[in-house]
């Protein structure tokens, strides 16, 4: 099976919507057994602009998800994909 890439921010003062929805993101990979790896950009401004390429939006905040370096989405495309049950389409698995 494929691993999902969280992208997102551990940093100690990120905001806690960000917080909440990478919580939240985590718990639900967690939940259906999807394995996952999370990729922290808080102090790797490389892995930001990767973030951003990956995104394709040079603005992009936070989590992110990919697979591998294929783009899936960010977290409101994350929970639209949940509420339809397809989380797996989603993340390309």
């Amino acid at each position: 099976m494929n691993v999902a890439f969280l992208i997102t921010s551990l940093m100690m003062y990120c905001p806690v919507q960000i917080k909440k929805h990478q919580q939240r993101i985590s718990m639900v990979l967690d939940s259906k057994k999807v394995p996952y790896k999370i990729v922290d950009i808080s102090s790797d401004d490389e892995g930001k602009a990767l973030m951003r390429e990956i995104a394709g939006d040079q603005k992009a905040l936070p989590p992110q998800i990919a697979n591998g370096s294929v783009y899936c989405g960010d977290y409101a495309a994350f929970e639209n994909a949940v509420e339809a049950e397809e989380l797996e389409k989603f993340l390309k698995l």
